[in-house]
């Protein structure tokens, strides 16, 4: 049976969430904050977290951005159910939605439940789930987990290079998690491929 656009969104959002979260709990709860296990050369799984959005980068407040993940979050929920019957929009399209969406519902748990469910220890303890003495931040203000690092190569620069001459450059630098590429691989591929369904009216063929 082929299954609906609106059925299709649904199990991308909810299977990049549960595979997002399963990947955070496990971290949290079996890797010490900073520790790294080197898997090869160029991948890496490294434990830290920020306060910030994407990929850890740090706007504004913290209240004020987990407020604004909600808000963005519902508003992308809401646009996937006016355009999912739409014929005259690629699955693709839809498919780029809904992994930016669940990307963004991957972080906002973090930030809203994680300082209330876990603790945070000292290395080299690792965080318990639902600790006797309570979580280490209260509602909205827990630390987005990320572990994905990627130091893809590595090179210095020449010496006569204005600004940067001499100076170590590494490829890819970011830390990050499985909402964050949800969200990056979404927002690419939706650029590259369907950025002409972003002006189309919501609801309403062409």
């Amino acid at each position: 049976m082929k299954l609906s656009r609106g059925a299709l969104a649904t199990i991308i959002i909810i299977g990049v969430l549960l595979i997002d979260q399963i990947v955070k709990i496990w971290v949290k709860t079996h890797m010490y904050l900073g520790q790294e296990f080197v898997i090869a050369d160029w991948f890496r799984i490294y434990f830290i977290e920020n306060n910030g959005m994407a990929f850890g980068m740090e706007l504004g407040s913290k209240l004020f951005l987990t407020l604004f993940r909600i808000v963005a979050v519902g508003l992308l929920i809401y646009y996937i159910c006016r355009i999912k019957n739409r014929t005259d929009i690629k699955v693709g399209y839809i498919v780029c939605c809904a992994l930016i969406t669940a990307g963004a519902a991957g972080n906002i748990i973090d930030s809203v439940f994680y300082g209330m469910i876990f603790n945070n220890p000292y290395p080299p303890e690792v965080a318990v789930m639902f600790p006797p003495e309570g979580g280490y931040a209260p509602l909205f203000y827990g630390r987005v987990v990320d572990m994905l690092y990627f130091p893809l190569f590595s090179f210095y620069w020449p010496e006569w290079m204005p600004f940067v001459g001499g100076e170590y450059f590494l490829f890819f630098q970011p830390i990050f998690n499985i909402a964050d590429a949800a969200i990056t691989v979404g927002i690419l591929v939706l650029i590259i491929f369907y950025s002409k369904y972003l002006s189309l009216p919501v609801g309403k063929e062409k």
